[in-house]
Formats: C-alpha cells, sequence, structure tokens
C-alpha cells in the first residue's frame, strides 16, 4: 500500500522549525513527535487548539503517528464544540493554554525534554528514522459552516494532502527551496494556514516559525527572528495594515503568499514594491485545498496547479451552469461556491462569490466588486459591505427574489476620513443604487483569525446598529448623543497578563476607544481636549459589547460613560485645553 514520509527533508539535522529564533532540528522535531504520541489520551479524535505553531505541528504528526484524526472546525464557539463531540464522542482537546475546550475532555501539551544527541543515530539514512503514513490514512477533518447551522466535515487523507502541496511547489516558486522559512500571520487551524505554514514545510521540506504576529511590528519581528530566505504567508487585512505602518523598516522577504480574501491589484502592487518580493496569490476552498494562483500585480487570470480541472455541469455555458473542480489531489469533485469564467482548459477569472450577487432597482453588481471599490479609497484601512438577510438578491434568472428592498449598508475603518468625503469618494465609483444606508464607522472590523468576516459577526454589528438607531428615535435631550458600541476581542495582544485565565480590559483601552469614537461621531478630531478625570467602577472583560454614550454641556466639556448590559465600567470628562498665554 502506497505511503508518503512524515517530513521530506534530506537530512536529519537540516532545521523544520524556528521557535522564538531558535533553530530546531528534524531529529528534534521527530523526537518531540515520538514522545507527545506515546503521551496523548485514549480518544481517536484530536481537537487540536494549540496557539504556538509549533506545538500545533508537533500535535498534529503525533496524532498521526499514533492512529488519531485532528479535527479542526471553522469556529470554536461552545456551540460548535458540542457539535464537534457529536461527530465524534471519542474526541478531546490538545491545548497549550491555561484552559482547554469547554466541554471536551483536555489534554494540556506537555512540557518535552529535549534529548541529548544521540552519536550512534546522526550517522542513521534519513528514510529510516522518518516514519512513514499510509497515503490512504484519514490525517484531519476540517469544517465549514453548513447551511443549516450544522458544521460540513470534509475528510483530508495523508496521501491528498501530500498530493496537494507537491502540486502547489512550482507554482508557488517553492520547488527547491529548501531552507526557505515560513513566517505565517495566519492560524494553523484553518485550510489556509495548515496547508501552507504546516504541510509545506513537513512535506516542502521547509520551516516554519512558531510565532502568528498580528501587528505590523510584530510581523517584523517574527521576520527577523528566522534567517534568510524568509516567505511571509498572509492575508490582505493583514498585508494592508503592514504597508500602511509608520514603519519604514521592513526586512527582506523572498515571497509573499496571500490568501482568505480577494486581493486587489494596487494592494499587491504596492506590497511587491514596498517588500521586494514576488506576491502569489492562492485560490481553494476547505473542500478542495488550494486549485489555483496568480502573480496579482501582473493581472487577474488564475492559472490551476497541475492536473487539477475545471468542469461545467448543469449548463451548456458556463454562465449558467454550476462549476466544479477535479482532478489531481481532489480526491471528490466538488462544486465551487464561486462565479467562475473559464478561459481554457488551466486558466479562468473569478468574478466574486455566487452569494454576494445582488439586484436592487433592476441593477447587477457583487459585494466582492463593491469591497473593492470601497477598499480602494485613499484613507480606507478597512471596509465591507453588508446586504441584511431581508433583502432583495437576484434569483437564478436575474429577477428581484423580494419585493421589499433594504438598502445596503456599510462598515468602514477609516480615522482620518470624514462621513462626507468617504460618500463623495464612493460616488465617484459605484452607482448610486449600492450607495451604503447606513455608512458606519467602526474602529475595527469583526475579522478572525484568518482575516476573514464571519456573516454571523456582521450580522450581529448589524443588529447593535439597529438597535441604536431604534433608541435614537426616543425622545431624548439635544445635547446628548447617540450610543456607539465597540468590542474588544478574547485574543486582543494588549490582554496577556490582565490577568491569567480572567483577562481585564485596560482602563487606557477603554480610553482610547472612548476618545476616537466620540471623535468619529463628530466628526472632528479631539487632539485639542485633555481627560479632565476618568474613572473605572467596575472591571471589563474582553469579548462583550461595550456600549459608549456621550454628552456636550453649555462649556464644550465632553462627559461620556462606558457601559456593559447594566454595568458601567468607565466615566469621564473632556475638556479643551487652555491656550497657551
Amino acid at each position: 500500500m502506497p505511503s508518503f514520509p512524515l517530513v521530506s527533508h534530506s537530512s536529519l539535522d537540516e532545521p523544520i522549525a524556528w521557535r522564538d529564533g531558535a533553530p530546531v532540528s528534524v531529529r528534534a522535531f521527530l523526537a518531540d513527535v515520538a514522545r507527545l504520541a506515546a503521551a496523548l489520551p485514549p480518544g481517536g479524535h484530536v481537537f487540536n487548539a494549540c496557539k504556538d505553531r509549533y506545538r500545533f505541528a508537533v500535535g498534529f504528526c503525533a496524532a498521526l503517528v499514533a492512529g488519531k484524526v485532528t479535527l479542526l472546525p471553522s469556529t470554536h464557539t461552545q456551540e460548535s464544540l458540542r457539535q464537534l463531540a457529536s461527530f465524534a464522542p471519542d474526541t478531546f482537546c490538545l491545548h497549550d493554554s491555561n484552559e482547554g475546550a469547554i466541554g471536551l475532555p483536555g489534554f494540556r501539551f506537555p512540557e518535552l525534554e529535549r534529548a541529548a544527541p544521540d552519536a550512534s543515530g546522526a550517522a542513521a539514512a534519513v528514510h529510516e528514522a522518518v516514519p512513514r503514513i499510509e497515503a490512504s490514512r484519514v490525517a484531519a477533518y476540517l469544517f465549514t459552516s453548513g447551511s443549516t447551522g450544522t458544521p460540513v466535515p470534509h475528510r483530508k487523507t495523508w496521501g491528498a494532502l501530500v498530493k496537494s502541496v507537491r502540486a502547489g511547489l512550482e507554482p508557488l516558486g517553492l520547488a527547491g527551496a529548501h531552507g526557505a522559512t515560513l513566517v505565517g500571520t495566519v492560524p494553523p487551524q484553518h485550510m489556509y494556514g495548515f496547508e501552507h505554514t504546516i504541510l509545506l514545510a513537513l512535506i516542502g521540506a521547509l520551516a516554519f516559525s512558531n510565532r502568528q504576529p498580528f501587528y505590523p511590528a510584530d510581523i517584523r519581528l517574527a521576520l527577523e527572528a528566522v534567517p534568510e530566505p524568509r516567505v511571509l504567508v498572509t492575508s490582505p487585512v493583514h498585508l494592508r495594515a503592514l504597508l500602511m505602518s509608520e514603519s519604514t523598516h521592513r526586512p527582506h522577504t523572498s515571497l509573499i503568499l496571500s490568501a482568505t480574501a480577494p486581493l486587489q491589484t494596487t494592494l499587491a502592487a504596492e506590497a511587491e514594491a514596498r517588500l521586494a518580493a514576488p506576491l502569489m496569490e492562492i485560490y481553494g476552498s476547505t473542500e478542495t485545498g488550494k486549485i489555483a494562483t496568480r502573480r496579482t500585480a501582473l493581472g487577474d487570470v488564475w492559472q490551476l496547479v497541475p492536473e487539477v480541472a475545471l468542469q461545467a455541469r448543469g449548463g451548456t455555458q458556463d454562465d449558467d451552469a454550476e462549476i466544479w473542480a477535479a482532478g489531481g489531489h481532489i480526491e471528490a469533485p466538488a462544486p465551487m461556491g464561486d462565479v467562475l469564467e473559464r478561459l481554457d482548459e488551466s486558466h479562468f477569472l473569478l468574478h466574486g462569490r455566487k452569494a454576494d450577487l445582488i439586484n436592487i432597482a433592476g441593477k447587477r453588481t457583487s459585494l466582492g466588486y463593491l469591497n473593492h471599490q470601497l477598499n480602494a479609497i485613499p484613507g480606507v484601512t478597512d471596509g465591507v459591505f453588508f446586504m441584511p438577510d431581508n433583502s432583495a438578491h437576484a434569483d437564478d434568472e436575474g429577477h428581484e427574489a423580494h419585493e421589499k428592498v433594504t438598502r445596503l449598508a456599510a462598515f468602514v475603518v477609516a480615522p482620518a476620513l470624514l462621513a462626507a468625503e468617504l460618500q463623495r469618494a464612493l460616488r465617484e465609483r459605484i452607482d448610486a443604487a449600492f450607495m451604503p444606508r447606513p455608512l458606519l464607522f467602526v474602529d475595527a472590523l469583526p475579522r478572525n483569525e484568518a482575516g476573514k468576516l464571519p456573516r454571523e459577526a456582521l450580522v450581529a454589528l448589524a443588529a447593535q446598529h439597529a438597535r441604536r438607531a431604534a433608541k435614537s428615535a426616543a425622545p431624548h435631550a439635544a445635547h446628548e448623543a447617540q450610543p456607539l458600541t465597540f468590542d474588544i476581542p478574547l485574543d486582543h495582544p494588549a490582554l496577556p497578563g490582565h490577568f491569567p485565565g480572567q483577562p481585564i480590559v485596560p482602563g487606557v483601552m477603554l480610553l482610547d476607544h472612548a476618545i476616537s469614537g466620540i471623535g468619529r461621531a463628530l466628526e472632528r478630531p479631539l487632539h485639542a481636549f485633555k481627560i479632565r478625570s476618568a474613572k473605572f467602577p467596575n472591571s471589563a472583560t474582553p469579548g462583550v459589547p461595550f456600549e459608549l454614550t456621550y454628552r456636550t454641556d453649555d462649556n464644550g466639556a465632553i462627559q461620556f460613560a462606558v457601559t456593559v448590559g447594566a454595568r458601567t465600567v468607565a466615566t469621564g470628562v473632556l475638556s479643551e485645553r487652555e491656550a497657551a498665554a
């Protein structure tokens, strides 16, 4: 029966990982895998929740060696984990934090003692020391959000994963790139990060960094902690933040990989110019893995990876047929959720998600196109259009599916722009029928660790706005403003140390959100203001919506309060600085 090695490096002494700037050899990595495989508890399925990328990789390989299957859900909510336990009742959670997954038996990643080098084993042939895994072995299940709310599992055999990585080495320019180190801003629990920061290192004979940087400064530090050549595995949202950062120092990068959302040609060209490296964009899905690549700065056309083909089913032309991906590493043909235009046997154009097509007042467009235009406006750091569920979408024949038309909304992060400026720029780019009403300024979009925007997060954001709008319609004093809301995510980098196991939001973060939110609402900067007073009557925990209310008194001072439900967590007064004599 065919099998493939767990790692493909030519020497046991090559580095396969870098842990906080220190190299880890293939020999040491395999020793850690063997020790963890022997220590894993009973149970055939492992939910690998390790945040450290090295521990995640060791955990995945140890599960393979021990004959266990890794489960990687798309979200880690309590409901999704309950559904995970229903799918595989013998699941346990492998984790490296103080808390495991709620509702699942937990196993804390142990401290693995580094064994002393074995001189007698140094001369052993690589193929004698590396475990081989049967190609038919189910290595993992990755889950996508089902239309009914129940996650849909997608089986990944070791053979299919190996074939997928090998097929992508040449298109990505990584064939023979031994010694390159992957630095990922995306988590390994999602298909893109799993395939391109873990499997690419194991199967492509590369190395990977254990870090998962988020902010531009952290990305620079993570790159500097590993030797050249370096490969940055990232997403458009992380890449845009890196390019917009004030620092001009950016460590040399040999290659940039991007996925999770369509990348603008202008952003790709800027990244190539400022990072002095080619940028390759990856197209695929959880169901199929990577199926195509393109160098976005040079054009819009996608090229399929070797042996993968697109098939039109159910129609005579692509515009009335469903497009399926098949062949190569794809074990079962899978329908694509995007509108694809085949150009020839190996090239196609991507026109956006099928679910993104909208029809308003007889005019059709896609949310992807609108998002592209919004994010192309100078001063916009992030933005997204949103169509409520009861809105008019295009049906299969292009007719409006509902008589009642609900207007598009848009959420935007643009600290330096006024609403009027942004609306003026949008009118120059999109049809008036698609102008967002409302256009909402926010501190940050609720992206997950992979940089994606789950629809349920946008639905919650829209619901918060609807509640505020309804509340503002009630009688209130003329000098009181409409309440604002903001979120502080559980994984915010300012939270570690405040405090382990029970994170508390620092007061300075609440003040920062209050000042920036009031400034945007008033459409003017508050640089001339000072904090006259500030109190924090109750502790604030992350992961819940905060409501900010404020009012201006007769002297121009701004009084504000930050609440969570019925609890007040911060109050303060802002007043203008006295002019210097």
